[in-house]
């Protein structure tokens, strides 16, 4: 199983972004981690086959996780961006019991 993943670039803060990811099969449970500069790899967001979503704390109410399973893509839709949210961000898709990972994606906020 691949995941591509696209749309992660250089914004300002309070910009937004749509990041995309493109599974090559459909996928159960698909989310969003991102790895801070010199932090941990923490969760960002997952969904559910059936649209249940749950976010971090830390960006509840500025980023909202939607799938389309027509085309076995997730999406992480970005708002009010902050410079704490600049990471690597990786899409994730489970596909029988298994959890596989995108390339990761750059995402930087700076003015």
């Amino acid at each position: 199983v691949q995941l591509q993943a696209s749309g992660g670039g250089l914004v300002q803060p309070g910009g937004s972004l749509r990041l995309s990811c493109a599974a090559s099969l459909s996928a159960g449970n698909m989310g969003w981690y991102r790895a801070p500069p010199g932090k941990q790899r923490e969760l960002v967001a997952i969904i559910t086959t059936g649209g249940n979503t749950n976010y971090a704390d830390s960006v509840k109410g500025r980023f909202t996780i939607f799938r389309d399973n027509a085309k076995n893509t997730v999406y992480l839709q970005m708002n009010s961006l902050k410079p704490e949210d600049t990471a690597v961000y990786f899409c994730t898709g489970q596909v029988a019991l298994r959890v596989y990972w995108g390339q990761g994606t750059q995402v930087t906020v700076s003015s």
